[in-house]
C-alpha cells in the first residue's frame, strides 16, 4: 500500500495522538502511587511477564501495554513515510525521530523503575516525552504541506524572536513545573525519594516563568497591529497559544490553592502537553508559505 498525502496526514496525527495519549496515562500511574505497582522492566516483576493481581500493577500495567499503541502509531508514520508517493525525505527524518523518542523513553522509563522513582529520572522522562510531542506536532504540519513547496520565513526577524521567546519561556514553565512535581506529594509511591525543595519557593519560580512567558506573547500581539503581514500569518497561532496558556495558567493555580489534588494535577499535564502542541505550530508558522495544507481528498493548496 501506498498511503495518499491526506492518507499520511491522518496516520501522523494519529501518532501525536498516541503520544499524547500515553503522557497523561503515565501520569494517572504517578497519581494513583502506581508507579512500582511493577517493580522490574520489562517484566511486571520477578516472576510475571504481565501481573494484575493489585490495582497499582494492574493501572501501571495498562500504562505499560499502551506502549503497544504508540509503537504501533510510530512504526506506521515510519512505513508510511516511506511508502508514500511522492517520496518526502522531511517526512522520513522526523518520523525516525519518533523511533529514536520513544526508544530512549522506554529505557529511560525502565531506569525510572530501577532508581525506584527518583525525581531527576521521572523529570527526565516526561521532558523527553515533551520532546516528542513537538516532534510529532512538526510531523503533523509537514506532512500537511504540499510537496515541493519551499520552505521560506514568512514574517519578520524580530517577529521570530519573539516567537523564540515564548518557545523558551514555555520550556522554562515546563522545566520548573517539574521541579514542583519532584518536590511535591506526587511521588508515584509512598517511599520515593522527593526533591529538597521547598514546593512554595519552585511554585513561585514555576508561575513566574508563566508569568513572563505569557507578557512576552502580549507583547508580541500588541506589536503585530503594527505589523500587518506578521499579523496574518501568526494571530492564528497566537490566538490559540494565548487560549491554551492562559486555561493553562489558570488551572495551574487553581491546583495549588486548592492542594493539589489528582485530577487537576492530571488535567496540569494534559494541558502541558496542549501547550507544547501549540507552541510548536507557532513556532511553525514563522517559516513555511501561507495557507499550504492537505486537503482531507487531495493535496491542494488554501
Amino acid at each position: 500500500m501506498r498511503p495518499s498525502a491526506s492518507t499520511y496526514r491522518r496516520i501522523s496525527i494519529g501518532a501525536l495522538i498516541a503520544l499524547s495519549v500515553i503522557i497523561v496515562t503515565g501520569a494517572a500511574v504517578r497519581l494513583t502511587n502506581s508507579g512500582l505497582g511493577c517493580d522490574d522492566w520489562p517484566n511486571c516483576n520477578s516472576e510475571k511477564l504481565i501481573d494484575v493481581s493489585s490495582t497499582h500493577a494492574a493501572i501501571e500495567q495498562v500504562n505499560r501495554l499502551f506502549t503497544g499503541v504508540v509503537v504501533a502509531a510510530v512504526a506506521a508514520a515510519v512505513l508510511g513515510s516511506h511508502r508514500r508517493r511522492p517520496f518526502r525525505r522531511d517526512l522520513v527524518v522526523w518520523s525516525w525521530l519518533l523511533v529514536v523518542g520513544v526508544v530512549a523513553n522506554a529505557l529511560l522509563g525502565a531506569i525510572t523503575v530501577w532508581v525506584d522513582l527518583h525525581p531527576y529520572a521521572v523529570q527526565g522522562h516526561l521532558l523527553l516525552s515533551m520532546a516528542l510531542i513537538a516532534s510529532g506536532a512538526v510531523l503533523v504540519r509537514r506532512s500537511g504541506q504540499l510537496d515541493g513547496v519551499p520552505r521560506r520565513a514568512s514574517v519578520s526577524p524580530v517577529s521570530r524572536l519573539a516567537v523564540g521567546l515564548i518557545g523558551l519561556g514555555t520550556t522554562v514553565a515546563v522545566v520548573t513545573g517539574t521541579v514542583v512535581t519532584g518536590a511535591g506529594p506526587h511521588a508515584g509511591d509512598e517511599n520515593a525519594v522527593r526533591l529538597d525543595v521547598a514546593i512554595p519557593t519552585a511554585a513561585r519560580i514555576h508561575g513566574a516563568s508563566v508569568m513572563v512567558t505569557l507578557v512576552v506573547a502580549v507583547a508580541l500581539l500588541m506589536r503585530l497591529r503594527r505589523e500587518s503581514a506578521d499579523l496574518g500569518v501568526l494571530r492564528p497561532g497566537l490566538g490559540r497559544w494565548m487560549f491554551v496558556a492562559i486555561l493553562q495558567a489558570g488551572l495551574g493555580y487553581l491546583q495549588y490553592f486548592t492542594g493539589v489534588p489528582e485530577i487537576l494535577v492530571g488535567a496540569h499535564v494534559a494541558g502541558a502537553t496542549a501547550v507544547y502542541i501549540v507552541t510548536t505550530q507557532l513556532w511553525l508558522d514563522t517559516s513555511e508559505p501561507e495557507g499550504v495544507r492537505v486537503d482531507e481528498r487531495s493535496p491542494v493548496a488554501v
